[in-house]
């Protein structure tokens, strides 16, 4: 009996370990189950989205306020248009406000940091963020820096 008991709470241990497993790589994801019904749409425009990729966070002073939810190519403008899905209590954004593909470390995640503008017109669900910053390729400013380098050694 005194073995049975042993067996049966070894198996909850370690039930109660794969849970915590998944929780916790359900949250390292970035994925939850809470729905979206109270978020709003917005898109923004930008020449280069390098590294930017889906379910990225969308910050404001540091706080997540939202997330990457598509990038896709816009062929009339050829530039990169990513929706965003910003939380309903973050709905007072100026129509002025500046989005920008920001890095976390130096090699770390890319997400979009959102800087509050003046205006008093507001963004809606829909709206789109028209004064945006590219992501910076670590690799064209080595290239720069590179052949700005070699350029000086040959004069």
């Amino acid at each position: 009996m005194q073995n049975r008991t042993v067996e049966i709470g070894v198996g909850l241990f370690l039930l109660a370990g794969i849970l915590a497993l998944l929780l916790l790589a359900l949250r390292v994801s970035g994925l939850s189950a809470s729905p979206t019904a109270d978020t709003y749409k917005l898109y923004a425009y930008f020449d280069n989205i390098a590294g930017l990729t889906v379910r990225a966070k969308v910050t404001m002073a540091g706080v997540t306020i939202g997330k990457v939810t598509a990038i896709d190519l816009d062929h009339d403008s050829f530039t990169g248009r990513v929706t965003m899905q910003l939380d309903k209590k973050v709905d007072n954004l100026p129509t002025d406000s500046t989005a920008s593909i920001l890095t976390a470390g130096l090699l770390g995640e890319k997400y979009i940091g959102v800087s509050v503008g003046g205006e008093t017109a507001l963004l809606k669900d829909g709206s789109t963020i028209h004064d945006t910053q590219s992501s910076l390729v670590l690799e064209d400013l080595i290239g720069k820096f590179l052949l700005n380098t070699v350029n000086k050694d040959a004069k």
